[in-house]
């Protein structure tokens, strides 16, 4: 067979929560083509969010071979990012026996808890980089084994979901740094398992696909992958590394002081170092990007879902997608919302606590509050919680002059200024990224030669536009964010009372008479 094509052009392809996106780009950053396939993210039960590991193969597939059907010139590789701490038990011969377990499942909440209550807990957060909470899957490992043991015994590998759509498309078992160090079980010092980890996980070494770097090019496709991507067999195909490191590349924040800050549905907050590490108090994680570039920040559970609550439970009448109504009421409230905070932990909370404990809360309420002041506690909530992470990024030693901010949030002109007031630093929002997918691309490059660094990345992200903090509304929110910050230890009692007297509170309406 020929060797493939080096048209400078490569498919990156970014394996969300939600969907998986397919985008091409050339060594100029261009966008050539792309297409998203949507999938859903089951919860059968409370506390659970899981997903069909065979939906999400297929998703992969289709995506890259829509995006190859829209190309005038040959691809000249394929670059992957995916959503980081999944984790999947298969069989010897490579078949789920498991469901694909999200960074959103909350079912090991309990052995999450056990593991940061004992003194080698941040020790082990300190070595793996990853925080221990029920997104890891660490604890997730806990629960099927106390759980679920019969299964648990029956698993001849542990995998996240990227590493199983390239086990199935390139025939290949292996997982790349980035994603075995949002897992829990990697020394990130010394990019090994870690056997303490391993030890409390109750797994072996050669249960665990084999570690690789996020730039390791596999050999090519299956005959079968190949076939329904319309792709030559020998497409080299580049591991690449989580989607959160990758968002940061995308977003051009490449070198030590620019931060990536995103507010989707949940929301994070990222700067690259050179070597890895953590705060003292294990308020941020520490994620592999190459050899030399490691992202340290947090990410939040509750970002754009808190206003999506706000529309749904405080204005019903202005009906579904009223995201600019909602904005627009929110402006007629001060800076500040007249006093009202609002913890927005709707859906528990990460960093920088990193804890499934907290609940929603509106502090401050009186008389004189009206929805809007509610609706513009529940922004500035999730930029506070933001603030809150961005303080422990400095506590880890990393000093801050540029943010780069990208999502869903960003079309709104208030949500700019406020999130620069509160966190009092200029925000800058790049023009037409992709994100994730771009940086699996710019990695794939470097990977392939086709760009001599990821350094590039820096000079290629077009700057739309750049919000200052407003003085005087700065000024309001620093005040405020020690009460915001007081609010979580202060509340952690109640939280854990609620949490003991909740199953037995009533679900369901009281019927109407």
């Amino acid at each position: 067979m020929p060797p493939v094509t080096m048209s400078g052009v490569v498919i990156g392809v970014d394996i969300g929560t939600t969907s998986t996106k397919a985008v091409a780009y050339d060594t100029a950053g261009r966008q050539l083509g792309s297409h998203l396939v949507d999938y859903p993210l089951n919860d059968p039960q409370p506390g659970y969010a899981e997903q069909d590991p065979q939906v999400i193969l297929d998703a992969v597939l289709k995506s890259i071979s829509i995006v190859v059907a829209e190309l005038a010139v040959p691809v000249s590789g394929l670059a992957f990012a995916s959503a980081m701490h999944s984790l999947i038990g298969l069989n010897a011969a490579g078949d789920p026996l498991t469901p694909s377990l999200t960074w959103a499942d909350a079912r090991s909440t309990r052995q999450a808890e056990r593991l940061r209550a004992v003194p080698s807990g941040l020790a082990l957060h300190r070595r793996t980089g990853t925080p221990m909470h029920p997104m890891s899957p660490l604890p997730k490992l806990l629960w099927f084994a106390e759980q679920e043991p019969k299964l648990f015994e029956s698993v001849a590998h542990w995998v996240g979901i990227k590493d199983w759509v390239l086990l199935r498309i390139c025939d290949t078992l292996v997982t790349d740094h980035s994603i075995a160090s949002a897992t829990g079980l990697l020394d990130i010092h010394r990019l090994e398992w870690d056997s303490e980890a391993l030890t409390i996980a109750g797994i072996t070494e050669e249960q665990l696909p084999r570690l690789v770097a996020t730039t390791t090019v596999l050999p090519g496709l299956t005959p079968q992958a190949a076939a329904i991507t319309e792709l030559p067999q020998r497409t080299p195909v580049v591991v690449g590394a989580g989607d959160g490191p990758l968002a940061n590349l995308g977003l051009g924040a490449v070198h030590p002081g620019m931060v990536a800050c995103s507010i989707g549905t949940s929301g994070a907050m990222r700067v690259m170092v050179e070597r890895p590490g953590v705060d003292p108090l294990g308020g941020v994680f520490c994620y592999a990007l190459t050899e030399h570039r490691w992202a340290v920040g947090g990410a939040i559970n509750n970002g754009g879902i808190v206003l999506k609550w706000a529309g749904a439970a405080l204005a019903p009448d202005l009906g579904d997608h009223s995201e600019e109504d909602l904005v627009a009421l929110a402006a007629r409230a001060p800076v500040g919302s007249g006093g009202l905070i609002m913890l927005p932990y709707l859906h528990s909370e990460r960093a920088p606590h990193w804890s499934a404990l907290p609940r929603g809360a509106y502090v401050g309420l009186t008389h004189g509050h009206r929805r809007e002041h509610l609706i513009r506690a529940a922004m500035e909530g999730v930029c506070q919680q933001l603030a809150l992470v961005l303080s422990s990024v400095r506590a880890a030693g990393n000093e801050v002059h540029e943010i780069r901010a990208s999502g869903g949030f960003a079309r709104s002109g208030l949500w700019r200024q406020m999130l620069a007031d509160v966190l009092g630093l200029p925000v800058s929002f790049p023009a037409g990224h992709e994100g994730s997918s771009f940086g699996a691309a710019l990695l794939g490059m470097q990977a392939l030669g086709l760009i001599p660094s990821i350094d590039v990345a820096a000079d290629l992200v077009r700057i739309e536009e750049t919000v200052r903090p407003d003085p005087a509304a700065a000024a309001t929110y620093a005040s405020l964010l020690p009460l915001f910050a007081e609010l979580y230890d202060a509340l952690t009692p109640t939280f854990t009372s609620m949490r003991r007297l909740a199953p037995g509170l009533p679900t369901d309406p009281v019927p109407s008479r």
